[in-house]
């Protein structure tokens, strides 16, 4: 996964703070946007842990703070609901313009009942999937109910959530009562999938219910039972992220996996798509290679210089172990580490001539376990009798031929 800041503007000219997760591996077949809680932002670990979620399904995720919050340019007191919609389609914009357009929303609380009314409005979503969120914009008033009161009499108040200040005014009430959820919800036309715990006590089970009521087909819900308001704990949150992933795949294109077939034992694979990112069937696994960004590659995988040393790595690795088994030796761990490069020949005439450099692989072995010093250095003339390491000393050839 790669994490990269962005910054886009919304309809106000205020410059908006994000954070953009890419797969490690791929490049992302869909973009998500995700909306955060009320008065949180982008950073939350649960945020951070259901991107993640995406992310290793191949999922691009723009998370961003809303305006007034976290790094973004303006202020909460002038914010309102209906601006943090409008964020919300700022931000598809800024995808489709810089990236692809997104096809998932994903709401938090709040942030979920604004996820089905910007849904409503971006072309471009699929599919929407909240967490936590109230049936109505309305039912963050009672988060509100200590300063309600002066909130009506002098026009502000100043409220305390979650342990920081935060100045309300009166426009931001009038704009929830403008909403309704239900109805948006009823007519959204797209995927909806409604997460919720029943041991919720900041927004009810009940809200859920109301949600998957409202909406048409197609729709799920799905019970994030034990976990709290704001996903605290850490396998709650990352079990959201693979849910949304998987539930999604079946309203977004996920184009599929190239199926490499072939009577040999690897088949190396590579399109027309920018780079060197080569798909690859061994035996009955598939994996990727690449070559470094700096090369013209995406980085995607391990070159093909790295997977020959994993090669040698590994049967090193396999050989000493069998021995020591057969032997009855305590051997409880093997670490082989290796590197490659061209160094030198010893005692070169010309060391400026390339070909008086010759293919190295660096290996260390580190030996764990009961072992005296005798058994050691057995064990490491054994590393010297792994099959690729006798393979790579000896004479090969390579035969070539076109496939019709």
């Amino acid at each position: 996964m790669s994490v990269s800041k962005v910054t886009f503007t919304n309809t106000q000219g205020q410059v908006l703070s994000g954070r953009l997760e890419l797969p490690a591996n791929q490049h992302p077949h869909n973009f998500a946007l995700f909306a955060h809680c009320f008065t949180c932002n982008k950073n939350l670990g649960a945020v951070r842990n259901i991107s993640r979620g995406l992310t290793s399904q191949g999922f691009g995720v723009l998370r961003f703070d809303f305006t007034g919050l976290g790094e973004s340019e303006g202020d909460f007191e002038d914010t309102n609901f209906s601006g943090n919609v409008e964020d919300l389609i700022a931000a598809a914009n800024f995808l489709t313009e810089q990236y692809d357009a997104p096809t998932l929303l994903i709401g938090h609380s709040l942030g979920g009942a604004a996820s089905i009314f910007a849904a409503s409005e971006i072309d471009s979503i699929k599919a929407v999937a909240t967490i936590g969120a109230p049936s109505n914009p309305k039912h963050v008033k009672h988060l509100l109910k200590s300063g309600i009161d002066e909130i009506e009499a002098s026009g502000q108040a100043i409220i305390n959530l979650s342990g920081r200040d935060f100045t309300i005014k009166k426009q931001f009430l009038d704009d929830l009562e403008t909403k309704s959820l239900p109805e948006v919800a009823k007519n959204l036309g797209k995927a909806l999938l409604v997460m919720h715990s029943p041991q919720d006590t900041t927004v009810g089970i009940k809200n859920a219910e109301e949600i998957y009521i409202s909406a048409k087909h197609p729709k799920s819900f799905i019970t994030l039972d034990g976990a709290d308001h704001l996903l605290m704990k850490k396998e709650d949150s990352i079990y959201a992220g693979k849910v949304i992933a998987e539930w999604s795949s079946r309203y977004v294109n996920v184009p599929e996996e190239p199926k490499l077939r072939s009577k040999s034992d690897v088949v190396a694979s590579l399109d027309n798509i920018k780079g060197y990112t080569t798909n690859m069937k061994l035996g009955d696994h598939f994996m990727v290679a690449d070559e470094p960004e700096d090369l013209g590659g995406n980085n995607f995988g391990p070159t093909p210089y790295e997977y020959l040393s994993a090669g040698l790595a590994s049967c090193t690795a396999i050989t000493v172990k069998m021995y020591a088994e057969r032997k009855g030796w305590d051997l409880q761990n093997i670490e082989v580490h290796t590197n490659y490069d061209k160094r030198h020949k010893e005692d070169c005439d010309n060391c400026e001539d390339p070909s008086a450099k010759i293919d190295t692989f660096e290996r260390k072995i580190k030996l764990e376990g009961n072992l005296d010093e005798k058994q050691r250095k057995r064990m490491l003339q054994i590393a010297d009798k792994c099959p690729v390491h006798r393979t790579l000393h000896s004479e090969t050839q390579v035969i070539t031929m076109l496939i019709e």
